[in-house]
């Protein structure tokens, strides 16, 4: 196939100045490549992060939010007295109104993917002389694992046993370790209503989480209910689960006119977590910027170089007929072939270190560094790289276009 006479020439200076090509389109291969790899890997520890938040966490959180005592007389009496009272959490029922409504409402909302009711109660567990405070969460363990996940953190024992077991109870590994408890072992449960159970650990779970594992359990929602002195209608939260987890936010104030109670999404209750998160992302995002622009700095000074050495070049070129429109053809070409060939390569050497960090095991609950190669991170790479080199070709090469040759011609 014959080339066009810009394209040859383009070709002609690049294929003159292997060594320059060369350097430039290995600075574009680097920089491809380690912002592939530290986007895969932001990507990766991400997921992986939010993974670990929603085996205990749900989406958005319905519950009654606990009162403040108030003034017992608003009117304030000239010369009189005001009656108060210290401001301290009210004495009032947490119970939510009609529970089972409100999951059918909930349920039936565009976009909600999971519903399920729950009893949480602070407790004591003890065995022997030792005591651990806790929080004990009664639910229907088939709807809470549908939602979180439960059975991934099993390391002892199978949930389903907790559907047959009326007094069962699943432990946190910390808990079982305090008290130095066994499968099939027996424990008291004392809660603040003052209600002791005797429960049988029919499981143990693990979640990484050392304040989760330390504190938490599992038993049946009429467990729990019992433990309060409450019937079988007391319900204090309801976990809600949506199809994108980072529209959450999205469904607070609808939910919240819908049910009337206070409704927490999972953003809001871990801000500490939110935000490193969007560190990290800022951090290793900013790092794969900087070496994809120390990329494109190579080769517009290597381009800038060659417009420098070829002056006389492009006189001669414009004094035969070719136009400014043609000499910026010409270098954009050049940057755009050096581009390409970096970010083929770039894609490809990504490949390496991604699948060598994958490999590396890093144990407990997490098995492999959790990281993938991402084929929507490497279009994205690829065309940004093609953006920035073009960028950096077509600024020179504007420059080349206004050469005028008759100033050339008389050096």
């Amino acid at each position: 196939m014959k080339l066009g006479v810009n394209t040859e020439i383009g070709f002609t200076h690049l294929l003159s100045r292997k060594r320059q090509t060369l350097v430039a389109s290995l600075g574009v291969t680097i920089g491809i490549a380690m912002y592939i790899f530290m986007n895969s890997l932001t990507l990766g520890v991400n997921r992986y992060s939010d993974n670990a938040v929603f085996k205990s966490a749900p989406h958005l959180r319905v519950y009654k939010e606990d009162e403040m005592s108030k003034l017992l007389s608003k009117d304030t009496i000239k010369g009189g007295t005001t009656v108060i009272v210290n401001p301290k959490i009210s004495n009032t029922s947490l119970n939510l109104i009609n529970p089972l409504k409100l999951l059918r409402d909930i349920q039936s909302q565009k976009g909600v993917v999971a519903v399920a009711p729950q009893v949480t109660a602070n407790i004591f567990y003890t065995n022997g002389k030792s005591q651990v405070n806790g929080v004990v969460n009664g639910v229907n363990i088939l709807e809470a694992d549908a939602m979180f996940n439960i059975e991934s953190t099993m390391i002892d024992g199978d949930l389903r046993n907790l559907v047959n077991t009326s007094n069962g109870i699943l432990l946190g590994v910390g808990i079982v370790n305090k008290l130095n408890l066994k499968m099939n072992d027996n424990i008291n449960v004392l809660s603040a209503t003052g209600v002791v159970k005797l429960m049988k650990v029919v499981g143990i779970f693990k979640t990484s989480f050392a304040l989760t594992d330390k504190t938490k359990s599992y038993v049946n929602l009429a467990t729990a209910q019992q433990l309060l002195g409450q019937g079988p209608s007391y319900v204090t939260d309801i976990y809600v689960n949506v199809a994108d987890p980072a529209t959450a936010k999205g469904y607070v104030t609808g939910l919240q006119n819908l049910t009337g109670y206070t409704v927490e999404d999972w953003e809001t209750a871990n801000e500490q977590f939110v935000a490193g998160k969007k560190i990290r992302g800022i951090m290793l995002g900013g790092i794969s910027w900087a070496i994809l622009l120390v990329a494109a700095f190579g080769i517009y000074n290597i381009l800038n170089m060659t417009i420098t050495q070829k002056l006389n070049d492009i006189a001669i070129l414009k004094a035969t007929g070719f136009s400014g429109r043609d000499v910026v053809r010409i270098f954009v070409l050049e940057a755009v072939i050096m581009g390409f060939l970096g970010t083929m390569f770039g894609v490809i050497l990504s490949l390496g270190p991604v699948y060598a960090l994958s490999h590396v095991y890093i144990g407990a609950d997490i098995g492999y560094f959790p990281i993938q190669f991402e084929p929507s991170i490497a279009i994205r790479g690829a065309w940004i790289g093609m953006i920035v080199t073009f960028c950096a070709g077509y600024i020179p090469a504007r420059r080349a276009a206004k050469v005028d040759p008759l100033v050339i011609f008389r050096r």
